[in-house]
C-alpha cells in the first residue's frame, strides 16, 4: 500500500518558510544577472550560515549547502531559471487548498517534524498529522528543516 511521507515542508500559510524563503523570493524580484551577484555572497560560510540564508534551515550540512549554489553561480540558465521560479512561487492559497483536502487521503501518512525547526514551525507538522486520517507524527530532536541532511536514518 503505497503512503506519503511529509518531512518539516512548507505548509498552510507559511510560504515563503521563514526569513530564508523570504529573502529568495525578494530576491528574485532582481533580474537574472544581479541574482547571481546577490548569491555570490553565499560563497562565505558566515554569510550561508545567517538566518537569512540557510542557517536556520541545518544544523549541519553546510557542505550540502554550498554545493546547492554552485549551479546558481556558474550557469547563466540556471539563474534564469532560478529568478523565473522565485517570481511564480509566491501563493499561499495552493497550500491552503492543499491542507483541506488532506483530510481525504486514506493512506498511510507518516509526518516527519524538526522539534526545533526556526522556519517550519513544529505546530504545523502537528497540525498536518491530524488532518490526515491515518497520520502519524514522528518529532526529530538535534535538527532543523534539513532533517534528511542531519539525521538521515
Amino acid at each position: 500500500m503505497a503512503g506519503v511521507v511529509l518531512v518539516s515542508c512548507d505548509a498552510f500559510d507559511n510560504f515563503p518558510p521563514g526569513l530564508t524563503g523570504r529573502t529568495l523570493v525578494l530576491s528574485g524580484r532582481l533580474p537574472p544577472r544581479l541574482f547571481g551577484m546577490f548569491m555570490r555572497q553565499m560563497r562565505l560560510r558566515p554569510l550561508r550560515r545567517m538566518p537569512v540564508a540557510f542557517g536556520w534551515l541545518t544544523l549541519r550540512g553546510d557542505a550540502a549547502t554550498a554545493r546547492w549554489i554552485r549551479p546558481v553561480l556558474e550557469r547563466p540558465k540556471i539563474r534564469r531559471d532560478a529568478v523565473r521560479t522565485l517570481r511564480a512561487a509566491a501563493d499561499t492559497g495552493l497550500l491552503l487548498a492543499a491542507a483541506e483536502r488532506l483530510p481525504r487521503f486514506d493512506r498511510p501518512a507518516l509526518v516527519v517534524w524538526a522539534r526545533g525547526d526556526r522556519v517550519m514551525p513544529p505546530e504545523h507538522g502537528r497540525r498536518l498529522a491530524a488532518l490526515l486520517p491515518r497520520g502519524r507524527l514522528v518529532e526529530i530532536d538535534d535538527s532543523y528543516t534539513l532533517v534528511p541532511l542531519v539525521r538521515p536514518t
